[in-house]
């Protein structure tokens, strides 16, 4: 994707989309830490929450199972709105490693 195209795409999206939008690139520029994990003491190369034992296949799994944003959120006192949503977008942004990581827990 060309910033061109990624400029046309930003301002076809709705005055909340585009709050929303900021609100996360922001959130990029000023967060201290990595927000997303690989730590090899935990995990194969999964993806975590920073600072976490929360993989992001296990919200994924939540959340296909019927889990809001909100249940995960009580589930997870830890977590906050904004590691959701980086999950959301990790996950958007891996789904082939999303897929193997839940394939693997069905087997």
């Amino acid at each position: 994707m060309t910033l061109k195209d990624l400029e046309s795409q930003l301002l076809a999206l709705t005055p909340a989309e585009k709050e929303h939008v900021i609100q996360l690139l922001t959130h990029s520029l000023v967060s201290p830490q990595p927000e997303i994990a690989k730590p090899p003491e935990i995990s194969d190369g999964e993806a975590y929450i920073a600072n976490t034992q929360i993989a992001i296949w296990e919200l994924v799994n939540a959340q296909d199972l019927g889990c809001s944003d909100r249940d995960l959120l009580q589930m997870y006192p830890q977590l906050t709105q904004s590691d959701l949503d980086t999950a959301w977008e990790y996950a958007d942004a891996h789904p082939q490693e999303i897929m193997l990581a839940l394939q693997a827990i069905d087997e």
